[in-house]
């Protein structure tokens, strides 16, 4: 493992959601605070940004080219980044503006999947503080926009990720210091037999997460300035010191899906706090999932 590069000084308040694009070689993220919907061409080192105007909080490739699904605070849209166009596709989470949406990511299936929580974030993008433990929900979100419910009584959802031989998946709730693990069905996108995978690790707190090709997950500690790498059965494979507090998420990418980017949150006092860091990993990383929109 080579040494903790700054991909891109962003000074995101909130940087989350990063999604890398093999097609365009590309990293999307967001800035949950500030309404931003971000990308960095590693190859040219430029960054582009696209504004919104309630919380960008979660992205999925899409099967059409240059098309996202975007996870707002409120509801999902689709977004064509040839022409800026937004159109709105499903509405899941039934609670906003006291809920909002979080993190979310599509399955092997083709579906979406993506947690909610108590709204922290104001209509100038300020924070708010988080004290229900029971807002969140877990919802999954079909090819033709209908949604069900998988769980409830959330605090803050966060990780969305599969093993590799998509036998499982992953969810975490930040609140409760917990990933829990459901046996998955690949044939027909259901989960079944929640249980704890991984809890009570005592540097910050679970959010989101990847999953490289050996099938270990990848947690971004926020509090706790590291990642964590969790073997399959659970147990701390190696934990990794970043340079700031709040590690917010993290996804693979590169030619070779052996970089591993990794965004973060601001914390005053820390002047790298926002930043994309990047470090190169032994361990390729799984592809990006992609939702099966229609048309």
């Amino acid at each position: 493992m080579t040494d903790i590069q700054i991909a891109v000084p962003a000074a995101n308040w909130c940087g989350e959601g990063p999604v890398w694009s093999a097609a365009n070689q590309a990293l999307y993220w967001t800035d949950i605070n500030r309404f931003l919907w971000q990308r960095y061409h590693p190859e040219t080192a430029t960054v582009r940004h696209w504004i919104f105007h309630e919380p960008v909080c979660a992205a999925a490739l899409t099967s059409r080219p240059g098309v996202f699904l975007l996870a707002l605070g409120s509801k999902l849209i689709v977004w064509d980044e040839a022409n800026d166009s937004r159109t709105p596709f499903a509405a899941p989470e039934t609670n906003w503006p006291a809920s909002r949406l979080n993190d979310g990511r599509p399955s092997p299936f083709g579906d979406f999947w993506v947690g909610s929580m108590q709204n922290n974030v104001d209509e100038q993008g300020q924070a708010t503080p988080v004290t229900e433990k029971h807002l969140g929900t877990l919802y999954r979100v079909l090819a033709d926009g209908s949604a069900t419910v998988e769980d409830r009584e959330l605090g803050i959802s966060n990780t969305l990720c599969w093993s590799p031989d998509k036998t499982r998946f992953y969810f975490g709730d930040t609140m409760q210091n917990t990933i829990f693990v459901w046996d998955y069905d690949a044939t027909t996108g259901q989960i079944a037999n929640k249980r704890p995978f991984f809890s009570g690790f005592d540097r910050g707190r679970p959010d989101g997460s990847a999953v490289d090709s050996d099938g270990y997950l990848w947690n971004a500690r926020y509090g706790g300035s590291c990642l964590v790498r969790v073997a399959p059965d659970g147990s701390v494979d190696r934990v990794v010191d970043m340079p700031v507090s709040n590690l917010t998420s993290c996804t693979f990418g590169g030619p070779d899906l052996k970089t591993l980017f990794v965004t973060s949150a601001r914390q005053p006092g820390e002047l790298r706090a926002g930043s994309v860091f990047s470090l190169n990993v032994e361990v390729a990383g799984l592809p990006e999932e992609i939702f099966s929109l229609p048309g």
